[in-house]
């Protein structure tokens, strides 16, 4: 009986299995110290993703519960993040509140098929260059966004785009305001000077954002000295659990909405399944990658139905629960929990917040998720790795993010292909030039007149048919027999199966054949599925170079070769 082709099982099932007071004590503990890390973060990436601040501890809590409670992780901690800060940005200005759900529910669908059709593996081969200019691309933009509040400036509305941004930026530099520049460089230092091993029991964040507050708030700067604060911007932060709400579009809003939900979709899969990887390591655990993306997709699907913007796995917060004690995703469920309680009972006085505040916690953030020395390392990377980091960034920079996500994709696609290109070789061989032992060696056999033996090694895929027709145009003579030795061939894909049925229709129009030697398992099967096999006649396809050679004799009408004495085969 086979298998399914995917079985539902979050680890929260499989953790609960003997599930005691201890292991509730420690998860405890480390949603406590998660939930309060998790508390200026989910408020600061909702107001520079254009959303409510409340959102951003909706999404904490409702899609961080299921995040914990659906996802393949023991110690995923889901919530808002900076990944989508420029993304969701960008939505919410053009397609305004409901379209920034919607997106964020298309994304969800994706995630979900993802994960059913279980590409949470594959989503982890995008290689280094591409994730990590992504990620350095949006530090950049993150600060460039957080400007605005940093310095006090008065301007409605700052454009999605960077280039724009800045000039609009440029132009107001002259009102800069001085109070607001001291909170957020007071804050600032808090934060980043903070020391670790004090941050592990409360979090630098947690300590400037409630100084702050405590500042501004008894002191009156709010209307003194003119301080920005959620209350002034926003109203404050409601204190009640969002309603339900289904968001509305028209069709051209959703077809315009796919590619951006495309965009989502893939950030979240890849910082979700980076956060795995990261606290699998801490654990000596091991995730499930395609039950993740599942999670992930329910999570970003439900969220937006109760105001929530993007939710993913937080790296930072993810291990700093594992430090903390958190061993199971009940740690998760027990960080949005007390979000709730603290949304409840501290409402009023989250409306007292300095957005300047905020503005620092972002610049930390953005700082610390990325090792800025990567650009003078660029030089030491091959060439070609160098050059798709460099492009990709540029394009998060200056263009938009789902075109540098749509042309990273491919150039990550590209440079797979040339590395299995590279990997790939096509040689002829004989008796002289013969490397392989034992009884697939060439060496003391004869090898008739008139027949030629390539020995290919590694996949054979598209970029193998260039080679193998450079290296027929090399031989000196054109072959009656010409056998394939593809012992060490792993994998064929179409274009290869192609090459074969073109080289062998080659072949039989000049009364010449085509020989294959030891195909292995997954070749074997691709040219058995397509009738290959019975097209170039199963008889010439042989299961060691000594049966080759000796159909090549039948081929070419020659007597058998008298086999040794002590022939052992």
């Amino acid at each position: 009986m086979s298998a399914p082709f995917f079985r539902f099982r979050p680890k929260l099932f499989e953790t609960l299995k003997g599930y005691g007071r201890a292991a509730f004590r420690a998860d405890f503990m480390a949603g406590v110290n998660v939930m309060i890390m998790a508390f200026p973060l989910s408020i600061a990436f909702a107001i520079a993703s254009g959303a409510k601040p409340e959102q951003g501890l909706f999404t904490a809590i409702i899609g961080g519960a299921l995040v914990a409670a659906l996802g393949g992780s023991r110690v995923q901690i889901g919530g808002p993040t900076g990944a989508f800060v420029i993304i969701t940005y960008g939505v919410a200005h053009q397609y305004g509140p409901d379209g920034l759900l919607l997106c964020t529910m298309m994304a969800g669908v994706l995630l979900g098929i993802m994960g059913l059709a279980r590409l949470g593996s594959v989503i982890r081969y995008i290689p280094y260059p591409v994730s990590r200019a992504f990620t350095k691309g949006i530090a950049i933009l993150i600060l460039s966004s957080q400007l605005k509040n940093f310095l006090g400036l008065q301007v409605d509305k700052l454009p999605v785009e960077f280039v724009e941004k800045l000039k609009l930026l440029a132009l107001h530099l002259d009102a800069i305001h001085w109070p607001t520049v001291a909170v957020a460089v007071a804050s600032l230092l808090v934060i980043g000077l903070w020391p670790a091993r004090w941050g592990r029991i409360v979090p630098g964040s947690m300590v400037g954002l409630v100084g702050a507050t405590l500042v501004v708030g008894i002191g009156g700067l709010e209307q003194s000295w003119g301080i920005a604060t959620i209350g002034t911007e926003f109203g404050g932060i409601g204190s009640a659990l969002p309603a339900f709400h289904l968001p509305t579009a028209d069709l051209a809003t959703l077809r315009a909405l796919a590619q951006p939900a495309f965009t989502i979709a893939l950030l979240v899969s890849m910082q979700a399944l980076l956060c795995a990887v990261v606290t699998d390591g801490m654990l000596d655990d091991r995730h499930d990658s395609n039950q993740e993306l599942v999670g992930q997709g329910v999570a970003n699907f439900v969220g937006p139905l109760f105001g929530c913007i993007p939710v993913t796995g937080a790296v930072a917060r993810s291990i700093a629960n594992v430090r903390a004690g958190g061993r199971t995703p009940v740690a998760g469920l027990v960080h949005s929990g007390l979000l709730a309680v603290v949304l409840l009972a501290a409402a009023p006085l989250a409306g007292h917040i300095p957005l300047a505040t905020l503005s620092a916690v972002l610049v930390v953030a953005a700082f610390r998720m990325v090792s800025w020395n990567q650009f003078f390392r660029l030089r030491r990377w091959p060439p070609s790795d160098a050059l798709i980091f460099i492009t990709t960034f540029l394009l998060t920079v200056l263009t938009d993010l789902t075109v540098a996500v749509e042309v990273g994709v491919v150039l990550a696609a590209l440079l797979m292909v040339k590395r299995i290109s590279e990997t790939s070789q096509i040689t002829a061989v004989d008796e002289s030039s013969e490397t392989e032992g034992s009884h697939h060696s060439l060496i003391g056999k004869q090898v008739p007149e008139g027949v030629l033996i390539f020995r290919v090694f590694g996949a054979f895929f598209f970029g193998v048919v260039d080679k193998l027709d450079d290296e027929l145009k090399r031989a000196k003579q054109e072959p009656d027999v010409l056998i394939l030795r593809i012992r060490k061939v792993l994998a064929m894909d179409a274009t290869g199966l192609q090459a074969l049925e073109d080289l062998h229709a080659k072949l039989r129009a000049k009364g010449k054949h085509l020989i294959l030697s030891a195909p292995h398992t997954q070749p074997l099967y691709v040219m058995e599925n397509a009738g290959f096999l019975d097209r170039i006649g199963r008889e010439n396809v042989c299961p060691h170079i000594d049966a080759a050679l000796a159909r090549s004799r039948v081929l070419l009408g020659l007597p058998p070769v008298p086999a040794p004495s002590d022939r052992t085969r």
